[in-house]
């Protein structure tokens, strides 16, 4: 690579409940767009058939089978292989590596010079398995309808992380934040994760997640609906968009009122800060508090009734900020790559500080 050309680098994050990207860079500013993390198996490759439009998925091809991946990919999933990426080790399954895929088709790139990935706090810390997807991911890759890819290297993080970058690079506190303490909380989907940073590096010890999310808050809700109706509810989608939106839900053709569930509701985000209380103790050692993830709204009551004396930081568009922090980090990051002129900035400092070794190339 010529030390004066552009690096293509590109930002994946690969959630329980949605798989976050980076499409282009307009203007200095990264555009983002998702789809469910979920990927459905078969023996060939989806065709639409019949009239009106075909669903808006892409067959990616992994291990002989071919998962339909995308937006759309509700109407191609059922209810046993719709959520299988809900275990600590989810990133060595062939629907983890249908979803990156998936996300890299949609980028429309030939090749990419460095790819940013996330990952669970307690799934980061086994190194050899950050290892292991670092090589999995690098190299030349077959997408949907024959197109392929090459991805030259790649950089496994800590999800968390990247809120912070994020944070740090929005308000302009990126040197600040070196000096400084603090705590990033991201409530997904399936795992609570949380990070303790001295400046940018991460302390291990007082980091971790827990597989309390929203699925739990929803599964709660959903089983009390179940009881109360005397059926066996499943629409954790359509009791999501209710406690975001405020709108009220429709059972059986009539408005149900989602309140008489919430106090047991409510018990998820408890538990799982009372968990994370055993690591980070009442947080009179840190400055700054982030809040970040897809259950950021349901959860920040609880984690501020944890810590009264300090105020919280809740990220604007707090669904990408992880996948924002990895790309603006991740294109400072490129420019210290061997090869190019360049030298490490504070924000690139965040993820070359992240335990794991070298970018992987």
């Amino acid at each position: 690579m010529e030390g004066c050309m552009e690096l293509i680098v590109r930002a994946i994050d690969v959630g329980r409940g949605n798989t976050k990207f980076i499409t282009d860079i307009r203007n200095g500013e990264p555009q983002c767009a998702m789809f469910p993390s979920q990927a459905h198996p078969a023996e060939a490759a989806y065709e639409h058939e019949g009239w009106g439009p075909g669903r808006k998925t892409v067959s990616i091809p992994v291990d002989g089978l071919v998962y339909e991946v995308g937006p759309d990919v509700h109407l191609a999933t059922d209810i046993f292989n719709a959520n299988v990426l809900q275990h600590d080790r989810y990133a060595e399954t062939p629907e983890y590596l249908a979803l990156v895929l998936g996300a890299l088709h949609y980028m429309q790139l030939d090749a990419i010079d460095l790819l940013i990935v996330g990952l669970p706090v307690a799934t980061f810390k086994l190194k050899r398995h950050v290892a292991a997807l670092e090589r999995r991911l690098t190299g030349d890759h077959e997408l949907a309808k024959g197109r392929r890819i090459r991805v030259k290297r790649v950089k496994a993080i800590a999800q968390p992380a990247g809120a912070l970058m994020y944070y740090g690079l929005m308000q302009n506190r990126v040197t600040q934040l070196r000096k400084e303490r603090s705590l990033i909380v991201d409530p997904g989907r399936r795992t609570f994760d949380w990070i303790v940073t001295q400046g940018m590096q991460q302390i291990d010890k007082r980091s971790h997640s827990v597989p309390r999310g929203m699925h739990d808050v929803l599964h709660a809700i959903v089983d009390g609906i179940s009881r109360n109706t005397g059926a066996h509810y499943r629409e954790y989608e359509l009791v999501d968009t209710a406690l975001r939106t405020g709108k009220k839900l429709i059972v059986f053709q009539k408005d149900y009122n989602l309140t008489q569930h919430l106090a047991l509701a409510k018990k998820v985000p408890e538990q799982a800060i009372a968990e994370m209380l055993h690591y980070v103790g009442d947080a009179g050692d840190i400055k700054n508090i982030i809040l970040v993830g897809g259950g950021a709204f349901f959860y920040k009551p609880a984690l501020k009734a944890a810590f009264p004396n300090h105020a919280i930081q809740e990220l604007k568009d707090s669904i990408y900020a992880n996948v924002k922090g990895f790309q603006y980090a991740g294109i400072e990051l490129a420019k210290s790559l061997p090869g190019t002129k360049g030298q490490l900035t504070s924000a690139a400092a965040i993820i070359a500080a992240q335990p794991g070794g070298p970018v992987n190339e």
